[in-house]
């Protein structure tokens, strides 16, 4: 007995020692950036874990400059349109593959999936030809000047090519795992169609949602390739690409200490959406792994 406690015991700190080396090794990009951001001058390339001199300039700059709030709230807009979008598309294409039966169902849901696989610089002249074409239409054709808003609406849609293919294939998941006798049920008392993706569906569907909306919402937030190709002005900019354009008085004064607060600043709003939604997001994932 006392050699399978020892056995158990040895078993226990093995994994726990690994957790702690797999939880440093996630971590320690992050810290070190805020104790980057916390220095300046020539502190920041002194090694140290913990930051001397500490102070928030870097914090007070960043913001100084004159579009990285406008950035910010870019990224904001895109992000919240991009989830949205996903969300109200995904719900009623997961209902129309799993609950109505017909012909190219199965064929659709893996051209669905195939379109998830493409890398984004497969698509990105076709989106370019496509930005350039709607771009000179309303222009020229309808006389309606390019605007910050419709910049903005012409990121939101492409992002959509990313987002809804993994929205439409988790819900679809959980969607088909909801009893048909409840639908029938409510057929039956005479409910419409989006009287019971409303009042039965959705709320059944709360962990999918919220796994599915924060995945859409971190990929437009992170986006960067489409965001530097579809922008030309710093007004238009997300925070990500405006992150790539500070720059110093000359190259060799690249301004580290600003890079890295703005990087952490953009950073939080994925941690604190993370450790809000962490339970729903937990349940999202392991049901939707064994429901499919």
């Amino acid at each position: 007995m006392t050699k399978n406690i020892a056995k158990h015991i040895g078993k226990s700190g093995l994994f726990f020692f690994w957790l702690l080396v797999v939880i440093v090794w996630l971590v320690f990009p992050f810290y070190y950036a805020i104790i980057t951001s916390l220095q300046s001058g020539t502190a920041i390339f002194q090694p140290s874990l913990i930051p001397v001199d500490a102070s928030l300039e870097n914090y007070r700059q960043i913001f100084l400059r004159e579009y990285f709030s406008v950035n910010i709230l870019n990224s904001v807009i895109i992000a919240s349109t991009v989830v949205g979008l996903s969300l109200f598309f995904g719900v009623l294409a997961a209902y129309a593959l799993a609950r109505v039966d017909f012909i190219g169902r199965k064929t659709l849901l893996l051209t669905i999936l195939a379109v998830s696989m493409f890398p984004q610089i497969a698509v990105l002249s076709g989106m370019y030809q496509m930005y350039v074409a709607w771009r000179s239409f309303l222009q020229v054709e309808l006389g309606v000047q390019w605007s910050h808003a419709l910049s903005l609406s012409w990121l939101s849609f492409s992002y959509l090519i990313f987002t809804l293919p993994f929205t439409i294939w988790t819900i679809t998941a959980y969607m088909r795992a909801i009893p048909q006798e409840l639908e029938d049920a409510a057929l039956v008392d005479g409910a419409s169609y989006p009287t019971i993706i409303l009042r039965i569906f959705l709320p059944t569907l709360w962990p999918a949602l919220i796994t599915t909306g924060l995945m859409a919402f971190v990929t437009a937030w992170n986006e960067f390739l489409f965001a530097l190709t579809f922008t030309s002005q710093e007004s238009e900019r997300t925070a990500t690409v405006a992150i790539s354009m500070i720059s110093g008085i000359a190259d060799y004064q690249v301004p580290w200490g600003m890079i890295m607060a703005a990087s952490v600043i953009i950073t939080i709003p994925i941690i604190l959406l993370v450790l809000i939604f962490q339970r729903r997001l937990i349940s999202g994932l392991t049901a939707g792994a064994v429901k499919g």
